[in-house]
């Protein structure tokens, strides 16, 4: 996989690299790429906003996991207590679900476009559902 992604979403553009700690789930989503869903506003975890990917089975397990993503972090959640998802901070986030705390995989780190991310998290919660593209750089 590429170290740099270019992810675009809700009329914004971000670059973002991939972390060396997830190895597993970097290279399983890169041979997703180029990747297309809707992003959609967290219900419990803050200031994030997340893909929901139901019982998609990306093929890996816990790597450099966190429930407190930082600004601009994106996590892969590989299931188990909640559904499949890929989560992204805009701020302050706990990850969470109704059945309580989560943790998911930190592999990827917006790198650029940090400026527009608040911007996008607010237009996701006004606006509903965003296009987002995840596609190598």
């Amino acid at each position: 996989m590429p170290e740099r992604l270019r992810i675009t979403a809700g009329g914004h553009s971000f670059v973002a690299e991939t972390h060396p700690a997830a190895p597993q789930t970097v290279a399983a989503f890169a041979r997703l790429l180029p990747y297309e869903q809707k992003l959609i506003h967290v219900r419990w975890s803050g200031e994030g906003c997340w893909v929901p990917l139901g019982d998609f089975d990306l093929g890996v397990g816990f790597e450099n996991h966190t429930s407190h993503p930082s600004r601009g972090d994106i996590l892969f959640y590989p299931g188990g207590f909640s559904e499949t998802e890929i989560i992204m901070a805009y701020g302050s986030c706990c990850f969470a679900s109704r059945m309580g705390q989560l943790a998911g995989n930190h592999f990827l780190t917006i790198v650029e476009g940090l400026e527009n991310l608040h911007a996008l998290g607010v237009k996701t919660l006004w606006e509903g559902a965003q296009p987002i593209r995840f596609e190598a750089l």
